[in-house]
């Protein structure tokens, strides 16, 4: 092999073993799944989400909530994907209680989604009005190409009274 060649050949390899290195820890390009921007999806699916716990909805909740789903409440111990649905969907439903989030913050860090923000609940019970606050924390994954609900963590906010 002639020395040109070789300087060639010597200069592809190492313009190989530096590049692809490069390339493999580059920052990944921010990526949209199909169909729009991922904070509007996970938003949306969010605000499914509380529509399918009004509604006690078990079809839609088993499309949102990953199979791995976990939710938390306070010191209580955490519940499954099933045990959730269970625990929405029994009784009936009220059409006098209203869910709105507020304060959501969103971060997304390529298939992993989190939104912290405020649940306020507001309905009656026994004659008598009631409000509940909670501060919640909910984590989003991406699963072929999908937004799914991985975990939910709510904690009530006390009464300022």
């Amino acid at each position: 092999m002639n020395r040109g060649r070789r300087w060639k050949i010597l200069c592809l390899t190492f313009a190989c073993c530096v590049a692809l290195p490069l390339r493999a820890t580059a920052p990944e390009e921010p990526r949209s799944a199909v169909g729009g921007d991922d904070k509007q999806q996970v938003l949306q699916l969010e605000d499914e989400w509380v529509v399918a716990e009004k509604k006690h909805d078990a079809s839609t909740l088993r499309r949102i909530l990953d199979d791995k789903f976990l939710a938390s409440f306070g010191p209580k111990k955490p519940i499954d994907k099933e045990a959730f649905i269970r625990e929405i969907v029994s009784g009936d439903v009220d059409p006098s209680v209203t869910q709105t989030l507020t304060d959501r913050s969103v971060i997304i860090d390529n298939d992993t989604a989190v939104i912290v923000g405020t649940d306020t609940q507001r309905g009656m019970k026994n004659g008598a009005a009631y409000t509940i606050v909670a501060r919640y924390t909910a984590t989003y994954i991406r699963r072929h190409g999908h937004w799914l609900a991985l975990a939910e963590h709510l904690v009530m906010v006390p009464d300022p009274k």
